[in-house]
């Protein structure tokens, strides 16, 4: 597993380090290719906080953990990412087209973009990523993972076209689909 680590209002030491990836590097074991884990130690309000985000076969895991101790901060991430996976495993292998679990050629390359100065709209933050081709079931689920309000795909249900799926205030989820008329 490849680690990248990154700390925020705080230095972590190499003890904190080595003991994070011995601890996430367990993980592996769910995975048939490498997967690749973002880890953010940061310090708030005197409680450290442990980001963990694993990235593997075009799907995130995520789990944010806040206590007194940032060891126990990597504890509960990992705890929760390793429920994340198996629960959600068996689903994808049931319910999900075939191959979702397979290496996909495509990765999401994130690039933050240079911020411009606009006097009415002030864009704080912007990503370039690729955009997947998937069920609306599978996108669901990929936004579920990541803890998002809504998900942008390629729909292959509906010939590629860019899709939106999103979680409805009333409940239950909302798809939005190009119709591919200009």
């Amino acid at each position: 597993m490849k680690f990248t680590f990154t700390e925020k209002k705080m230095d972590s030491s190499e003890d904190l380090r080595a003991y994070s990836e011995r601890k996430i590097g367990k993980l592996d074991r769910f995975f048939k290719t490498e997967a690749e884990a973002f880890v953010t130690f940061s310090l708030e309000r005197g409680r450290f906080r442990a980001e963990i985000t694993i990235h593997n076969n075009g799907l995130y895991y995520r789990a944010s953990e806040l206590t007194n101790d940032m060891y126990a901060s990597v504890d509960s991430g990992v705890a929760a990412i390793e429920r994340q996976i198996r629960r959600n495993k068996t689903r994808l292998e049931k319910r999900l087209r075939d191959g979702v679990l397979v290496e996909r050629d495509a990765v999401p390359a994130f690039a933050p973009q240079e911020e411009e100065a606009d006097e009415e709209f002030k864009i704080v933050r912007s990503k370039r990523f690729s955009i997947k081709p998937m069920s609306p079931e599978e996108a669901i689920l990929q936004m579920n993972l990541l803890d998002h309000e809504f998900f942008v795909f390629r729909n292959m249900d509906a010939e590629d076209a860019i899709a939106v799926v999103y979680k409805r205030k009333q409940g239950g989820y909302g798809l939005i689909c190009d119709d591919g008329e200009e």
